[in-house]
């Protein structure tokens, strides 16, 4: 037994040697920080295991107005089932830019922080459309290249600003949560960002389709920081959160301590009434209190879809008709949501730690989508 044990320490200790010294020597990191855990894939609270940009408050933090009907509304058994069932944290629901419902889960509330996941890549859109209107980039025509003259592939001095926030960059990338060998977990745990997007080259011709791609988002946020000069938390709070009125001090993964690159494609620890500001900015074209935070082009152009046979995406943003109502949303990975009907002026935000059983593979939204937008309308206080 001596023998057997001692023997299985070897080849552990030689595993994790090869892995050191291999490509995949990021799977190290996984394993402390995601499957020691006890968990598959990256949660809620990973954020306290990684390096963060600190994403303050406000200096002029600005809660929500409390509807005149707040709280006055309960939700059906049938929903608090669902909400058990796929964990969720935070359900809120603002009318009219007041909060009309709102309800927390699991030792949540409503300052506790959430891992936004792919939600942030709707907020680094936002600062492509901030950065052009300073006058750092031209326009969503500008050329990649134009910043990072290093990218690699046959049609790197090809692609576009506009071709990364709509997500047809031609990039060279596998989008696996699950898979530990994929890019995109490599993505989560390597400590130089950066090395790992460069090295994804644009293999196709870039602005002929939509292809969802969280490299292409990485990619997107290293222009920023080039022209700007600025990492994208400290451009972030500058240009809308600060001008926004977030309430709480928030979080951005960074890849290390050492690298300090922003995980543009995911990965803003905030909270969901700080997450809901987004969905009002841009339901009122880029106007907050009066102040043009975005130009109100860039807002309409982003909220519409790019290529006809993806109706589902513009730049940066989901898209969906559903029942007669013209809906935008930020989306992320186990079901982060920011649903908004802007013609009933409503806002939902969803968080939690499960999305549910998957859909049909032909559509793009997932089942737990439709029955969220269906609650909204539902508890919508001017329906018929």
């Amino acid at each position: 037994m001596k023998k057997t044990l001692s023997t299985l320490g070897f080849l552990l200790l030689l595993l994790i040697g090869i892995l050191y010294i291999s490509e995949y020597n990021y799977l190290l990191r996984a394993v402390s920080k995601i499957y020691l855990t006890g968990h598959t894939t990256a949660y809620l609270s990973d954020y306290e295991g990684f390096d963060n940009h600190l994403l303050p408050a406000s200096e002029n933090p600005t809660s929500w107005p409390l509807h005149k009907e707040y709280n006055k509304v309960s939700l059906s058994e049938e929903l608090e089932a669902y909400h058990k069932e796929t964990q969720t944290v935070a359900f809120v629901l603002i009318k009219n830019d007041s909060v009309y419902f709102e309800k927390y889960y699991d030792g949540y509330g409503p300052d506790s922080k959430s891992n936004s996941f792919s939600v942030a890549k709707s907020i680094v859109s936002a600062l492509l459309g901030r950065a052009i209107a300073q006058g750092h980039i031209q326009s969503l025509d500008q050329k990649v290249i134009d910043f990072l003259p290093e990218l690699k592939g046959p049609y790197a001095d090809q692609v576009t600003l506009g071709d990364l926030s709509s997500m047809a960059s031609g990039q060279r990338w596998g989008e696996a949560y699950y898979s530990p060998l994929s890019v995109t977990t490599a993505a989560y745990f390597v400590e130089d960002l950066d090395q790992l997007i460069l090295e994804q080259s644009i293999d196709e011709m870039p602005g002929k389709e939509y292809i969802y791609k969280s490299g292409t988002t990485q990619l997107l946020g290293m222009v920023l920081a080039q022209a700007t000069g600025k990492n994208l938390t400290d451009y972030l709070y500058e240009t809308l959160w600060d001008p926004m009125g977030a309430e709480y001090d928030s979080y951005w993964q960074v890849d290390s301590a050492q690298k300090g690159s922003e995980k543009a494609y995911c990965c803003i620890a905030s909270n969901a009434k700080d997450f809901a500001r987004m969905a009002k900015l841009y339901k009122d074209y880029g106007k907050w209190n009066g102040e043009v935070l975005l130009d109100s082009t860039f807002v309409a152009k982003s909220l519409n879809a790019r290529f006809p046979e993806s109706p589902e995406y513009g730049y940066g943003w989901w898209l969906k008709e559903y029942k007669g109502h013209n809906v935008f949303m930020m989306r992320g990975h186990l079901g982060q949501y920011v649903i908004t009907f802007p013609e009933e002026n409503l806002i939902l935000v969803r968080l939690g730690h499960s999305k549910g059983p998957k859909g049909p593979k032909e559509d793009p939204f997932t089942p737990d989508i439709y029955r969220y937008m269906d609650a909204a309308l539902e508890l919508n206080p001017d329906a018929d």
